[in-house]
């Protein structure tokens, strides 16, 4: 594999990053209902993200995306706070440390932003992603903030920036 390459995302990564998505919640099993997997923007993710505040980057390996994440003002909060949101790897891209220097470069572009803590929403089973948040400064926290619209994530967390 080339030395991945962490990138904002154009046009042309929309098919694909719903296609990392999707693969990713089904090898997981996550419910399609109330998860990323129903999202009626991760068809077209470009336009998703051309939003004040917001930013979507994808991780891509010879030629191909594999992994992606993003930040955006939290839904429906009347704080200053941004959302991390759909960051999912295939397999071949787990144990990198690709997710590290993606929440990086996500808190970063955050920090850049003004934004002063980020949040974020998991499924319980998904223990290597919260282990990850957890290095990287994210507190469990007991109610959801906002309303993302993802009811089927019952695991809350939160990042002061």
């Amino acid at each position: 594999m080339n030395t991945p390459v962490i990138r904002k995302i154009t046009p042309k990564d929309n098919a694909h990053i719903a296609a990392v998505v999707r693969k990713v919640l089904e090898d997981l099993g996550v419910p399609k209902v109330g998860t990323a997997y129903a999202d009626k923007a991760l068809d077209n993710m470009y336009n998703a993200y051309k939003k004040d505040r917001s930013d979507y980057f994808v991780v891509e390996a010879n030629g191909k995306v594999i992994g992606c994440a993003g930040i955006a003002p939290l839904d429906n909060y009347e704080g200053n706070v941004c959302e991390l949101q759909k960051m999912y790897f295939l397999e071949e891209a787990r144990g990198l440390g690709l997710g590290a220097k993606m929440i990086t470069t996500c808190i970063n572009q955050a920090i850049a932003y003004g934004f002063e803590a980020m949040y974020l929403e998991t499924m319980p089973y998904m223990e290597a992603a919260q282990k990850l948040y957890k290095k990287n400064g994210f507190e469990y926290i007991d109610a959801p903030m906002g309303c993302t619209g993802h009811s089927a994530c019952p695991v809350y967390m939160l990042r002061k920036l």
